[in-house]
This record gives C-alpha cells, structure tokens and sequence, in this order.
C-alpha cells in the first residue's frame, strides 16, 4: 500500500517515459513521510482509444488508493503535491487530474494476511 495507478493517452509516451512519470509519482508520495518507500506501487496503463473535449488532446489521471488512517489534509496535499510535479513534467497537457481515495482496513485482504502463521494479522507478514 498505496497504489498509484496512472491513465493516460498513449501520445504522452512520446513526451516523457513511463518511467520518467512512474517516477515522479513515486518520488512525490516517498517524499510525503506518508509512507514507507517499499509499501509504494505505481503502474501506468495508456490508452490508444479515447474521446476528449473539443480541442483537447490528451490526458493523465493518477488514481491513488491508500490505506485509511490519513486526514483530510494529508490526503489533499499528496494529491496537490502530485499534480504539481506532473505538470512541471507534462507542461502541454490538456487534462491533469489526480484523486486519492482510501481502502477501508476492515474489507481490505491480502496474501500476508491469509498466512496461518500471521497470528497477528500484519499486512505486511513476510515481506
């Protein structure tokens, strides 16, 4: 946890890696303290099939999925601090959004958390 998951029309490779934008996220959520840099997991999909606003020509949406405990406050700024690096990234871009939402910790599951030697139900058992 999190997860960041990035869309994006497929033009924006053409302007910055993958790893170049994967980065950028990265390097702005480790540099909040909000998380531990080995929990962070950022993926990019781009589209080739897409419709816009008249004259606009691409696009980027990062999705951020967090685990709650966060405020309000901390959440808005990671999302701010996030759209803030793209841009200086991707100045030319037509529509940059980002959205950080949060796992509720009662429905959330994972492999750690299935093992029968976890007795303590740590998400982060074995890893």
């Amino acid at each position: 946890m999190p997860h960041f998951i990035i869309d994006c029309s497929q033009d924006i490779l053409q302007k910055k890696s993958p790893n170049e934008i994967m980065d950028a996220v990265y390097n702005v959520a480790e540099s909040t303290g909000l998380f531990a840099a080995n929990d962070i997991k950022v993926r990019l999909q781009p589209y080739q099939y897409y419709r816009l606003g008249e004259g606009k020509k691409n696009f980027l949406h990062v999705f951020g999925y967090i685990m709650q405990g966060r405020n309000t406050e901390q959440k808005a700024a990671l999302s701010k601090q996030i759209t803030i690096r793209l841009t200086e990234l991707l100045p030319e871009i037509s529509f940059l959004s980002v959205n950080i939402s949060e796992f509720e910790t009662a429905t959330y599951s994972n492999k750690a958390l299935i093992n029968p030697e976890n007795t303590d139900h740590d998400r982060h058992f074995g890893l």
